[in-house]
């Protein structure tokens, strides 16, 4: 992740640990079962839509995550979060499509701009509550 991405650190690997737990969390409430349900009914823009909603809540429960083991456990130290931030900005789709081909397929995107997943990660990493995590009800243009 380090040498092909620049994205490195301890905390930035633990971010994507802890954002595939967010979809275990997802599967747990059932969350992640509903939206491959509507997933399965809809054009494949809006099912890729579906999906970016479904990882940038993922990325705010790692964002949670990270609150609350810092809050029991003292874990995060200076410049732990922005290693985060910094890897979740160089897997949004429009990054990763631009390093590939020069160029971004919005209405390809299935796990979000990079600004997104920064945007929901840093939510979850700065409020610690659960109930703050909804990507499913806002516009998918205010998300």
């Amino acid at each position: 992740m380090e040498k092909e991405m620049g994205a490195g650190g301890d905390f930035a690997f633990a971010y994507v640990v802890a954002h595939e737990v967010g979809h275990h969390v997802q599967y747990l409430l059932g969350t992640l079962d509903k939206a491959h349900e509507q997933m399965a009914r809809l054009d494949k823009t809006e099912a890729n839509r579906m999906s970016v909603r479904t990882e940038l809540q993922a990325d705010f429960y790692a964002g949670v995550w990270a609150y609350h083991d810092n809050e029991m456990f003292g874990s995060l130290e200076e410049g732990d979060i922005e290693e985060g931030l910094r890897a979740a900005s160089k897997i949004g789709d429009d990054y990763l499509q631009k390093q590939a081909q020069g160029y971004a397929v919005p209405e390809t995107f299935d796990h979000g701009r990079s600004d997104q997943r920064v945007r929901w990660l840093e939510k979850g990493a700065s409020t610690g509550r659960l109930s703050d995590g909804d990507t499913f009800s806002p516009s998918y243009q205010s998300l």
